[in-house]
């Protein structure tokens, strides 16, 4: 190993990318329909999230290791998914962001400096994603210990996932309820990034709750299929 510590972060990009590979390989489905028009690929979608999520821990780990290497792996993740936005504050984890704190990070290394310019050219936008149109995405602002809720439509035999990506301030945990409120899915493993992922769910109104733990606000990135 060299002395920027390189064979560490070469193998953690090579883990966080099997990670990923395995968690988006996994079934999925149900989604919110954001208006009229033909269905949406729900595999697609489901496995974007999956991406989403693995860039955000990448990101948190360049960022606790200033590794700007890993940073751009997690700017090139977070690039190849489009996300159909909703009212309410810009999603605040980017592929333009993290490449900024990737710049950030480099310091004066001319090889990742190049690269994050190469990722910087306007030719270099999202045209042909693998996820299709990309998961909804809502940014919500949410008080210490705020619980923001809203509901989906299950569908049978469809998997729905949901994910709740906090700004790292506090822990974000994420439940699923069905209509007669019995948890199907709970997260609160005390990081700022829980997952739901329902298999088959019954058919119906479901209701996800997103809870800030912390004792300040945070902003919340909440995605779905």
């Amino acid at each position: 190993m060299d002395r920027s510590g390189r064979g560490n972060s070469g193998r953690f990009i090579a883990f966080a990318i099997a990670l990923a590979a395995t968690s988006i390989a996994a079934p999925a489905g149900s989604q919110i329909r954001s208006g009229p028009g033909e269905p949406f690929d729900l595999d697609a979608e489901a496995r974007a999230i999956s991406q989403i999520v693995t860039a955000a821990e990448v990101a948190d780990w360049a960022r606790d290791r200033r590794d700007a290497e890993a940073m751009l792996v997690a700017s090139r993740m977070m690039g190849e998914v489009r996300n159909r936005s909703q009212s309410g504050d810009a999603p605040f984890l980017t592929s333009a962001v993290l490449l900024q704190e990737a710049e950030t990070l480099a310091a004066d290394d001319p090889d990742i400096l190049e690269r994050v310019r190469r990722q910087q050219s306007p030719n270099k936008g999202v045209r042909s994603s693998p996820f299709g149109p990309g998961p909804i995405v809502l940014v919500r602002r949410l008080r210490a210990r705020e619980t923001y809720s809203f509901t989906v439509e299950a569908r049978r035999n469809e998997v729905l996932r949901v994910a709740a990506i906090g700004d790292g301030d506090t822990n974000i945990d994420l439940t699923i309820r069905d209509a007669e409120g019995v948890v199907l899915c709970n997260d609160g493993s005390r990081d700022h990034y829980p997952v739901c992922t329902l298999s088959h769910p019954r058919p119906g109104t479901l209701r996800v709750e997103v809870v800030n733990r912390g004792g300040v606000w945070s902003r919340v990135q909440i995605l779905t299929n």
